[in-house]
């Protein structure tokens, strides 16, 4: 389960989505997310799934790979579903004792288990295919207007940045305490649900020790390095738009267009 977790991993490849601006992705993501809850029907459904899977294709990342993210959600999934499905009102099509099932409740379970599915694997190309450091780079540049309001944007993507790169380290340093448990006699399997919350005991204690230090450890880094904030800082690879980021900006447009669309239908 720990391997699965995808977000906040890269995966290299010469791809096209890998070569965009990373201010288009972000703004690819944002539609993506927002048409997710805008389609109501099929053809809303087909346009976003083709959009999803055009995006997957040009990314080069396996499809297996990106799959992968799904399983840390299994549960909120399961349990969105079944909250739709049993607590939805409308037209009852099966029932047992206290659960009833409606067609209404059908429908919403469907399109919600989709909108989360494509939610994960929609958000997971963006970090699959920009490092940290563009991230960084395209959110301090995309949102430099609200500097002009107090907002620290610098600091905030920097904040953004650490995270997302200390996600696969928190990752690999956990799969390394469980197996050093693990080896110690350490059963995180077995028993009811109160034996299982206490065996995590071992695990999470270094877990947490660990990452304070690594958070110390990166204070003191910053600091020698006399860093201040994003105040009067250069860009060693300033970002600057290329024709494929316009095109890409008017594929983004279409899409958008299209989900619009297909409420009508």
């Amino acid at each position: 389960m720990i391997r699965d977790i995808t977000i906040g991993q890269y995966y290299p490849a010469g791809s096209i989505l890998h070569k965009l601006d990373p201010r288009v992705k972000l703004m690819a993501v944002f539609c993506y997310t927002v048409t997710l809850f805008l389609f109501r029907n099929a053809a809303g459904f087909a346009v976003v799934t083709f959009g999803l899977a055009a995006m997957a294709c040009l990314s080069k990342v396996p499809f297996g790979y990106m799959a992968k993210g799904l399983k840390s959600i299994a549960v909120i999934l399961i349990l969105t579903v079944m909250f739709q499905l049993f607590l939805t009102p409308g037209k009852t099509v099966a029932g047992w004792w206290i659960f009833w099932v409606t067609e209404e409740g059908l429908r919403q379970a469907a399109f919600m288990a989709v909108r989360l599915t494509y939610l994960v694997l929609g958000s997971s190309l963006l970090t699959l295919t920009t490092t940290p450091n563009h991230l960084t780079d395209g959110m301090e540049k995309a949102f430099r207007p609200l500097q002009k309001i107090g907002v620290p944007v610098h600091e905030v993507s920097m904040i953004m940045s650490i995270a997302l790169r200390f996600i696969p380290i928190l990752i690999e340093e956990t799969d390394r305490i469980m197996k050093a448990q693990l080896a110690r006699g350490a059963e995180f399997e077995s028993g009811n649900l109160m034996k299982k919350v206490k065996s995590l005991l071992p695990l999470l204690v270094p877990l947490f020790v660990s990452a304070f230090r690594r958070a110390g450890d990166l204070a003191l880094a910053m600091e020698a390095r006399c860093y201040h904030g994003g105040a009067g800082r250069t860009k060693m690879k300033p970002l600057h738009y290329q024709r494929e980021d316009l095109v890409a900006y008017l594929g983004i447009a279409g899409y958008f267009v299209a989900v619009l669309f297909s409420r009508r239908i």
